[in-house]
This record gives structure tokens, sequence and C-alpha cells, in this order.
């Protein structure tokens, strides 16, 4: 029997601002509970919210990059329900008018694009965090009042891998612009997976919502769980009960946990918030915000395509912006594409991983790297001597030209120094001559064009072999 999975992705990314949304909390990690705590986080009698504009533009930001239709008034509802990490008893968030609807975005799959249709993006604020202990729950109120995006997506994936592949380029697009980290590890992003088996293509089953998967791989997993559970129901005759409900991910089971019925959509009570008025988001605004946009990683995917590198390099030079920004500055100093990106891709990321470095950690600039990479091209030093100068360069923070001239390492690489010779014997042509007719003296010269060469480092006894073998 085939059946046919169509999952549809919730994604929450908390924003990158000095202050939280409302509030003037400050907006950023802390491994202390309840330190970036205002009186409006915690809903004491009296407060109001005061909207964050950075986060507005933010938002309008990624709704842009989304293609998303921009309203001409920025407003918020209120989400009414209770639970314990809400304090005022309801979420600022945007139902009747999102930041964004109506959007698309391509993504990178499988050496092609992937294009993926959304239905909105809003601002809201995210909730505080729950800690269940054994026979107690603990509130952190740090977390209450953080910006947070929702981007909702279309039913439009069939696969967990086309999944995955959205997710990591949105990360991606919120690293790039700044929006947010987006680091999972810390909790910024968190996904509700939608997901419909039918025996039907192109029509969708019961859908059945995962909440709150904390991680890329528990995505995946949780697809895994509950298509294996709902493929498991229908062979067995069983498909009437798969219910429209609200499921949870067990990491420990690896399997989906039932945690209540969603026959109908919950009645939040949504109404205007009150204490923020409507505003008119001016058009010119809009327009610089818009012309704000950076090179994304898809454009910069296509223009290293173009400059002839590899899949698999341009995929890690995009992972990271401030990769893809190093790169570019080798090229822009003279580098090689491919050359720069086998050196990027291959010793300093060996040395990032090793030292667990960010390479805005290191010393070396892309100017540095286009001079050793420059007198690898010359023949001045050999690739292998190259790269101990790298290491030492990147262990010390010492300029390349700084540790070429101090560097006392003996070049006995043979094909290098052959080379070199032949290069000099070539370049020599009436020295060469006169040796040959009897002005051996000549002999020393070009030894004396070998040592200036390699700065006095070439193996003088192999020097002198290949050189008598040239002369000969």
């Amino acid at each position: 029997m085939n059946l046919f999975l169509t999952v549809g992705i919730e994604m929450h990314a908390e924003m990158k601002s000095i202050s939280k949304v409302f509030s003037t909390s400050k907006n950023t990690f802390s491994k202390h509970s309840n330190t970036h705590v205002s009186p409006v986080d915690i809903a004491l009698p009296g407060i109001l919210p005061v909207v964050n504009k950075e986060c507005v533009r933010k938002a309008i930001l990624m709704a842009s990059i989304l293609h998303c239709e921009i309203p001409d008034y920025l407003c918020f509802d209120r989400k009414n329900y209770y639970y314990p990490d809400l304090p005022k008893g309801y979420q600022i968030t945007q139902s009747h008018a999102p930041i964004g609807v109506n959007g698309y975005v391509d993504v990178p799959f499988l050496n092609d694009s992937l294009r993926v249709f959304i239905h909105d993006i809003h601002l809201e604020e995210d909730s505080a965090r729950l800690e269940h202990l054994m026979d107690e729950t603990l509130i952190n109120y740090n977390r209450a009042g953080v910006p947070l995006l929702e981007l909702v997506t279309e039913p439009v994936f069939h696969s967990k891998e086309e999944v995955l592949a959205f997710l990591e380029y949105i990360r991606k697009i919120y690293q790039y612009t700044d929006i947010s980290d987006a680091d999972v590890k810390r909790g910024q992003v968190r996904c509700d997976v939608n997901i419909s088996l039918s025996e039907e293509e192109g029509k969708l089953g019961t859908k059945v919502e995962i909440k709150n998967v904390n991680s890329f791989s528990n995505v995946m997993q949780a697809i895994d769980a509950e298509v294996k559970r709902q493929t498991d129901l229908i062979l067995d005759g069983r498909k009437s009960e798969i219910e429209q409900e609200t499921r949870r991910f067990d990491e420990a089971t690896k399997t989906t946990v039932r945690m209540r019925s969603k026959v109908d959509a919950i009645d939040y009570k949504y109404f205007i918030e009150p204490n923020i008025p409507k505003m008119r988001l001016d058009s010119n605004w809009i327009k610089e915000i818009q012309s704000s946009i950076c090179e994304l990683p898809m454009s910069r995917m296509k223009r290293y395509e173009n400059m002839g590198l590899s899949l698999e390099d341009i995929s890690v030079l995009t992972k990271e912006r401030v990769f893809s920004d190093y790169f570019d500055e080798c090229v822009e100093n003279g580098c090689d594409p491919k050359t720069a990106a086998n050196w990027i891709t291959g010793s300093i990321l060996s040395y990032l991983n090793k030292t667990e470095k960010k390479i805005t950690d290191i010393s070396l600039s892309p100017k540095d790297l286009h001079f050793l990479l420059s007198k690898i091209d010359d023949k001045t030093i050999s690739g292998k001597q190259g790269k101990e100068l790298l290491e030492m360069a990147l262990q010390t923070g010492k300029k390349i030209e700084e540790c070429l001239s101090t560097s006392d390492t003996q070049i006995s690489d043979e094909a290098f120094l052959e080379e070199l010779v032949r290069k000099i014997v070539l370049e020599n042509p009436s020295q060469v001559e006169s040796y040959k007719n009897g002005r051996t003296n000549l002999f020393n010269f070009f030894v004396g064009a070998v040592m200036k060469e390699t700065k006095g480092k070439a193996n003088p006894v192999l020097t002198k072999e290949i050189i008598t073998k040239y002369l000969s």
C-alpha cells in the first residue's frame, strides 16, 4: 500500500535585540534564572507594553525576504489562555494582521531548489520557561517577553529531507541577516510539526500536530515516529483511530505521545491588544529596510557555483556568513577562488574545529592568506611548507610574512626544488651557456639564485645535486 506524506511547519525563532519586545529588560541569554525581568514581564498591576521598533524592523526584513505581503498598519492581538509560564494570562501576538502573509522562499535541495509557500510570519512575545522537577515546577521569567518570530508554512513538504533542508536554510537566513542567532542548543528555535498521511496522492489525511520539538534532529525523528505510528494503524485496519490531535515527541522512547484532542480549533478569544495602538507602517521605511537586505545564502551559492567551486566546498563556505565573507575577501585580495576554497575548507577549518574557534577568532587575515598562496605560486615555498607556515601563523597570531622570515625550516622537498631550479635555468639562458663553455664558477650563481628565492632555506646538498643535473 502506498501512503503519501504531507508536512507543514511552524517555526519559532527568538530574535536578537538589546531589549525584549515589549519591555526594557535585557534580551540576552543567561545561565542565572530570573535576572532579566521587569514589571512588564511578570505582569504587575498597571504595567503597559511598549513596542520595540528594532524588532518590528527585523520582522519586516524577514517578511520581505520571504516575499510576503506586508500590511499598511502594525497591529497586535491578545491570545487568551492560562498556563503557568504566561504571567499575564494572555500572549501578545499577531492574528488578524500578521507582519507578512502569502509568501514563498526557494530552498536549496538535491542540487536544485524547492519552493516553499509561506502562510504567514508574525511577531509575538515568548513565554517564560518551566523547569519540571520530581515534585515541583520552577518558573524562569528570563524568557518571558523575548521577541519571537513565528513562521508558518503551507502543507508543502512530502519528505523529512525537504523539511530539514527548509529548516537549515531558514536558520542560515536568520543568522546571515542578524535577525536571530537561531541557536538550537539555547532553545532559540522550536518547531511545531503538522503531519498527515493519505492513501491518495494530492489529498490530505487527518492532521496530527507534534508540539514544541526542540531540535532539527528531533524534528526528523518525530516525523519518522509519527509516520510509523500512523502507517501501523492503517495497515492494521485501524485508520479510524488516527485522530486530529496534539502530540509531543518523547526523546527517550523515540515515539510521539498524545497530549490532547484537537477536533476543533482552540478558542483563544483573540481580540485587538488595547494597550498598543494601531500604527501605520511608513512605506519609505519599509523600502529602506528592504534595500538593506544582504546577499543571501542562495545567491552566494549560485555565485560560487559560477566560480567553479565544488558543491561540498559551497556547502561549507555558505554555512555561516562570516565564513562566506572571509572567502569573498580572499578572492577580492587576488586569491584564486578554487585554491582559496581548498585552504579555507581544509587546513583553516581543521584548525578551527580542533581548537573550537570561529573564523572571527583568528588573526590570519584574507590578505595574509593571499600572501601565503602567492609565495607557493611563485615557488618561493612548497605547498608542504606553506601548510607549516599557516599552522605557525594560526597558533602564534603572527603575520605570514613574519613567520616566513623567522622560520628555520629547511626546504628538502625535491619536487619543489627541482621545479625552482628548472625555472631559474630557463630564466638565465646566457649564464647556462657560459657555464657550459667553461665558466664553472657560475655554478655558485645558480646556487645563490635558489637560496635567494627560498630565503636561504633550501637544502644546500640537494640543491647542488639538482643544479648539477640541470646544467650537465
